[in-house]
Parts: C-alpha cells; structure tokens; sequence
C-alpha cells in the first residue's frame, strides 16, 4: 500500500526502524527548540500531510525509549489520524517526569502505525447473549 505524502518539514519521511517494526518514527519539525517543563503538554509540528486510503488509519502512539528514559509520552495516546484529515500531522507530547525536556528540530517523538479498521452500525436490542463472563467488568479475574 502506498500513502501519499507532503513533507514541507527539512526531516527525512517516516521509516520503519527495522524489517518487523509496525511503527515508523515521526519527526518534530521545529524552527526552534521547544522545552516541556514537568506535566506540561505541547502539540508539535511534523510538516507532514497525508492521504490514506479508504478503511485505512494513522495511530500516533508513544516512543518507548522516551517514556522510559524522560517520562515523554503522547498525551491521548493513541491518536487517530482519519482517512479524511489533510491538515498537518502534529503530535501532542506530556512531561510525566520532574525535569524539563527539549525537543529539537528532527528528534523522533512519537510513532506511527496505519491500520486498518471496520465501521460498525448498531443493531437495537432488548437483551444480549449470555457469555461465562458476564458483566465482570475492572479487575473480575483478580490480580
């Protein structure tokens, strides 16, 4: 499958990192640096516009490396790119660690991974199929 893209950034195009990642990087396209200071949030720029194809979406999920190493993280994680949207891809980070963090200019940020997904319609109903579990809901299996 091929996305089309515009990158108006100065960064190289999202890749995958090795030849079964299901993510690829993204990039900040910053034209200074931006400091997040501890639980602040900040949307950053990518420079990049995408079209996906029909069915098709973008989930914009956290790097691991940087949630563990500088408490980074991508706020409403994951974040859905629709096949509709053709403004730019901006990525809203949080500092979840006590220091200050600076974000430059073609630092991966935050991952992306195009899936594909189903529409569902609803059926009206009266009652529901019984199953073992039932309506056991946050933490019904235990610890």
């Amino acid at each position: 499958m091929n996305v089309k893209v515009i990158n108006k950034s100065n960064n190289p195009l999202p890749a995958y990192e090795t030849i079964h990642s299901a993510g690829m990087d993204m990039r900040a396209f910053l034209e200074s640096d931006i400091t997040i200071r501890p639980m602040d949030r900040v949307l950053i720029p990518t420079g990049l516009y995408i079209e996906l194809p029909d069915g098709y979406e973008a989930q914009i999920r956290p790097r691991s490396g940087l949630a563990l190493k500088n408490g980074i993280t991508v706020l409403n994680s994951p974040g859905t790119i629709d096949a509709d949207y053709r403004g730019e891809v901006k990525i809203l980070l949080i500092n979840l660690s006590d220091t200050e963090f600076i974000v430059k200019n073609g630092d991966r940020i935050a991952q992306m991974i195009i899936a594909r997904y189903e529409q569902a319609g609803w059926e009206l109903s009266g009652e529901l199929t019984e199953t073992t579990r039932g309506s056991g809901g946050y933490g019904h299996t235990g610890v």
